[in-house]
């Protein structure tokens, strides 16, 4: 049976606004997140993620009532990221109708949240966000924390390993060095990642059209997050699955 991806858009928020930069940085500031949420539920995107991005520089995670409003109207899965730093704090999104957290900074700083979350919600709901950047002193790749400002020398591949040792049910993988160019996503780091892991990874970053998503599956990934093509409007959710699928890959 053909590999079956699943294709998320991805919501960086920042307050209460949808932001879009490149390598995470140089924030212009987009509009509503719910408006854009709630417009690709009705185009058939898969999953949606919300991203807080200043939430781990802030201690805290804002997203609480956006999510609430965006589940009023919207019936797919929602992962939510950004500043979760305990279990309480899970149980709040999770309350709000998140279906996932997804952790970096806290886990970074303390991996026994990676355990604490998988044990009391199920590892389905523990998702460890990596962020990737190549590294400039040798080979690898480290991971980062705070939204790709903080080094943690992490090597993202032992990372990965030891947070799904740990109880993560899922790996969000975001490759700094790509985000927000479209020009293509990081297909070596993925391919590495995934064959090292033996939970989902989902991928974000670089990702400029179908047959970007579609080498990331054939990398390896079992979801694409993307964000700027959806967001500026340079293709639509039915037209990127199509596009998919005419380079082999099945979607949800």
């Amino acid at each position: 049976m053909a590999k079956k991806i699943r294709l998320i858009a991805r919501l960086d928020v920042k307050n209460d606004h949808l932001v879009k930069g490149i390598q995470l940085e140089g924030l212009r500031k987009l509009g509503d997140p719910h408006d854009f949420a709630a417009d690709y539920y009705r185009q058939g995107v898969d999953e949606l993620l919300y991203m807080d991005i200043v939430a781990s520089l802030y201690n805290r995670n804002n997203l609480s009532a956006i999510v609430r409003r965006t589940t009023d109207d919207v019936f797919i899965p929602i992962t939510v990221g950004g500043g979760l730093r305990s279990v309480d704090d899970v149980r709040s999104i999770l309350q709000m109708g998140a279906d996932k957290a997804a952790i970096n900074t806290a886990a970074i700083k303390d991996e026994s949240i990676i355990t604490q979350v998988a044990e009391a919600f199920g590892s389905q709901c523990m998702v460890l966000g990596i962020e990737a950047k190549k590294r400039r002193d040798g080979p690898g790749y480290e991971a980062y924390y705070d939204n790709g400002r903080e080094h943690s020398g992490k090597d993202v591949i032992e990372w990965a390993r030891r947070g799904v040792a740990l109880g993560a049910g899922e790996i969000l993988l975001t490759s700094v060095d790509k985000e927000g160019f479209e020009r293509g996503m990081d297909c070596p780091l993925i391919r590495e990642l995934c064959a090292a892991v033996s939970v989902p990874v989902i991928v974000s970053g670089g990702c400029g059209g179908p047959g970007d998503a579609a080498a990331a599956a054939q990398a390896g990934a079992s979801a694409v997050a993307v964000a700027s093509i959806l967001h500026y409007k340079k293709t639509t959710v039915p037209q990127l699955k199509a596009g998919i699928r005419e380079h082999g890959i099945e979607v949800r």
